[in-house]
């Protein structure tokens, strides 16, 4: 908004309200010891240029780092299982790796095959993930490699998140090419990269910064003009004035504003309208806890028999844990040399009890978890816990429809307030982005175009 103030000449006055006392939401880093380490996301997906071009507007891009590559891993049945070579998303597209694969029995994989020849979905409108792929490729490879793929991110349970709302393209795969693993064969872009001593590829699909995500939040914060950010201060109360909406904050000022950008969590937005009897159908969007914890440990301390840069966890396995990176691997400029850093991750939609727990408890559950995957000997150097409590949003079936009709509702009652952020079009940082920029495009137009 900033930015397209200066360079269009517009006589904007922008304000960031901040509930807490530090921007960023769920970007937050600690650097210490030498180390660096995110307590929320770690990364973004290069192929989603927004958060890039962000870079680039504060100046920061000479800080990008790629992740180093190597092969990820499946925790089933209490062993560690390397993701077949040409899996796109869990989906094979070179059938050799996945036929030799020990994540499947030969059962399982004759199901799978099973794909190639079944009709298109006659299934209209929204439907869930497990629905669809259980029906083209079978239980099996759904439990032990799509779901851990694809539910991660959201720390869903994969039989009721929404296929239109999180992997559409798989829908449009079907109904383009029938065969979800021949469709994928063909829309996925060959490439040649270079190749490492383990013939992984050194391109990594993923960006950071050197000195952690929160850089780019403290670019940011540095570059908007004095006065912009209120840290600490709260919306009491929303309501209106004419083409205006008046915003009542808990410091006692009020402000008001020719238009609204509200990028709170769901139910926070919803708290805001109630008192109006608007956005009720955003109560219906569920969350869930989720926690991470990072453990620094001596090298020595730590012995790692399987090459690669972590692995997730099947459901089907009796583990607390749903997901561990080895971070001093994928991302080697966040650990000093001769140390070892390993990032857990616990909870989920169902299994939430454990971020309850005290600290100690998680660490010492974690440990055990992973001490059955990897030999770890003695305590860690030092541990960061984060949780996230009631903070993961569930995009279910009808999530886009639910997201639809509140959006319907403001432009009828509150045309100058708009929604965005992690709740609405998607929880990825680029996504994100993406949903300010167009929120801001839609300000500019109403503002000064209508």
């Amino acid at each position: 908004m900033q930015k397209a103030a200066q360079e269009q000449n517009l006589p904007i006055e922008v304000m960031l309200i901040e509930a807490t006392k530090r921007l960023g939401g769920k970007i937050q880093t600690v650097r210490r010891d030498g180390f660096v380490i995110e307590r929320g996301p770690d990364s973004f997906l290069i192929r989603k240029k927004s958060m890039e071009e962000f870079a680039k507007d504060l100046g920061i891009d000479g800080e990008l780092v790629r992740n180093a590559t190597g092969q990820a891993h499946i925790l089933v049945n209490g062993r560690l299982q390397p993701i077949p070579p040409g899996s796109v998303m869990g989906i094979p597209t070179k059938m050799s790796p996945f036929l030799g694969s020990g994540l499947f029995s030969l059962t399982g994989k004759l199901r799978a095959a099973g794909d190639l020849f079944l009709p298109r979905s006659r299934v209209e409108g929204d439907q869930s993930l497990g629905q669809f792929f259980r029906r083209r490729f079978g239980r099996e490879i759904v439990d032990n490699l799509i779901e851990p793929l694809l539910s991660g991110v959201y720390a869903g349970d994969i039989d009721h998140m929404s296929l239109q709302s999180t992997y559409p393209q798989f829908y449009q795969v079907e109904k383009k090419h029938r065969s979800l693993i021949l469709g994928m064969k063909r829309t996925t872009p060959k490439q040649v990269p270079q190749k490492d001593g383990h013939g992984a590829s050194k391109e990594g699909a993923f960006h950071s910064f050197r000195n952690g995500l929160e850089s780019i939040v403290e670019a940011a914060e540095q570059q908007l003009f004095p006065g912009t950010v209120k840290k600490g201060v709260r919306i009491e109360n929303i309501s209106k004035q004419g083409n205006q909406t008046i915003l009542e904050l808990n410091n006692g000022e009020v402000v008001l504003a020719d238009a609204v950008i509200v990028t709170t969590g769901h139910m926070a937005a919803h708290q805001l309208f109630a008192s109006h009897g608007l956005l009720k159908g955003l109560k219906e969007i569920q969350t869930t806890s989720v926690a991470t914890v990072a453990l620094a440990f001596p090298a020595d301390a730590v012995v790692q028999d399987k090459e690669g840069t972590g692995f997730l966890v099947s459901r089907s396995n009796d583990y607390s844990i749903t997901a561990c990176t080895w971070v001093h691997r994928k991302w080697p400029t966040t650990t000093p040399e001769g140390k070892i850093l390993l990032r857990a991750f616990v909870g989920r939609i169902g299994e939430e009890a454990i971020v309850d727990l005290p600290d100690g408890e998680i660490e010492k559950i974690v440990l055990e978890d992973l001490g059955k995957v990897l030999t770890i000997k003695g305590k860690p150097d030092f541990s960061v816990i984060t949780r996230f409590k009631e903070d993961r949003p569930q995009y279910r079936v009808g999530h886009r429809q639910r997201v639809d009709e509140a959006r319907a509702e403001l432009k009828q009652e509150f045309p100058n307030v708009k929604l965005a952020g992690a709740s609405y079009d998607g929880v990825g940082l680029p996504d994100c982005v993406n949903q300010g920029k167009a929120a801001v495009e839609e300000v500019l137009q109403e503002l000064f175009h209508n």
